[in-house]
């Protein structure tokens, strides 16, 4: 089972959902995240697979994607204009360990 970060339930769930009315980016943040930890590399899917796997529509999906991208949740990389994508999860709210302070 995958543990989530405490800050993905507590604190992006309700900025995702609550407000900026986007629960189905929230499904595919923590879809593309238990993804790359289970595989532990980034997540390479067409919009078909997110939406399929989440259960909403491919539209959906694409929207979804564009505002985690917009936010800075998500970073995406691509062979080619017609290649399908890889996702890596950010998460923004942790700072790197070289900028912790002991």
């Amino acid at each position: 089972m995958h543990a989530f970060d405490t800050y993905v339930i507590d604190t992006l769930m309700r900025d995702l959902v609550g407000h900026d009315r986007k629960p189905t980016s929230f499904l595919v943040y923590l879809w593309l995240s238990a993804e790359q930890s289970k595989n532990n590399a980034e997540v390479t899917a067409s919009y078909r697979q997110i939406a399929e796997s989440i259960g909403v529509s491919k539209s959906s999906a694409q929207s979804s994607v564009t505002w985690l991208l917009r936010r800075k949740l998500l970073a995406v990389t691509r062979e080619s204009v017609t290649a399908t994508p890889s996702y890596r999860v950010l998460t923004p709210w942790k700072r790197p360990a070289a900028q912790r302070t002991p």
